[in-house]
């Protein structure tokens, strides 16, 4: 337990580490211009560079301890009375107080940008495997298998089923992931799915790991679409093959007639 904790909390400390060294740096450079070359709030602003840039290249807890070590380098060496942590007057608090605002601001502006565009990313790649991993199918429950794996696998869900409704080619459908799952209780996404012939089935979705998009995401209504296609494609795929099993000889006569033509 002791060797998982250090592991978990090394990254950590190391992206803490850079966002401080950035600070740092931007300190020193600071220096060397002086505190009465460019102003106070030139100054705050600039500290701003090196809070973005932890931010955006080493996560969330980089640019909050980047934004923190600026608070304090900035009141430090650049709010009187210098070379201590004391503030002389209310704008001096003023200033701080602003500061380590926006900086937590900027922070979190950047971290929920940097994780709508991993969640756009991973949300294409999901379709564009799932897309290819139902391209091949011949059969419904081949189809319904393979959404399930595939939800499961993506939200880490304790469970999912894709239920299919009864119709003339099977008695219906039931694929579960894990199999023989013992969640209890009402699923947490009930996801209907609707094809030229009407509600054919259900996705049934139970939170497990990974957040499940809310309701009417883009996700879950293009995982549907492509569910409902697959599912009338490989029917139509079924039933060709058993109107095709009941007349063994239709494919030669359909040859024939087509050399005579």
């Amino acid at each position: 337990m002791k060797r998982l904790r250090l592991s978990l909390m090394i990254p950590i400390l190391a992206q803490a580490a850079n966002g401080v060294l950035a600070v740092a740096a931007t300190t020193f450079v600071l220096l060397l211009i002086g505190r009465d070359t460019v102003g106070e709030a030139v100054i705050a602003l600039l500290y701003l560079v090196p809070v973005g840039w932890s931010a955006s290249h080493w996560g969330q807890g980089a640019g909050m301890s980047a934004a923190l070590a600026a608070a304090l380098a900035f009141d430090f060496f650049f709010v009187p009375p210098f070379l201590t942590f004391a503030v002389g007057g209310l704008e001096g608090w003023l200033v701080l107080g602003i500061f380590l605002a926006v900086g937590i601001v900027v922070v979190g502006r950047i971290q929920s940008a940097l994780n709508r565009a991993l969640t756009s990313e991973r949300e294409a790649i999901f379709m564009y495997e799932l897309s290819s991993a139902l391209a091949g199918l011949r059969t419904q429950a081949a189809v319904a298998h393979v959404v399930a794996r595939q939800l499961q696998q993506l939200y880490q869900a304790a469970d999912v089923k894709v239920v299919l409704e009864p119709n003339e080619l099977s008695t219906g459908i039931c694929a579960e992931v894990p199999r023989n799952g013992s969640v209890q209780g009402r699923p947490d996404r009930v996801l209907p799915i609707l094809n030229a012939w009407g509600l054919v089935g259900e996705i049934q979705l139970w939170r497990g790991l990974t957040p499940l998009p809310p309701e009417g995401s883009r996700l879950l209504e293009n995982l549907t679409t492509q569910t409902a296609q697959a599912l009338e494609r490989t029917r139509l795929t079924e039933a060709e093959e058993r109107l095709r099993a009941k007349t063994p000889g239709r494919d030669v006569l359909e040859d024939q007639h087509a050399r005579s033509a």
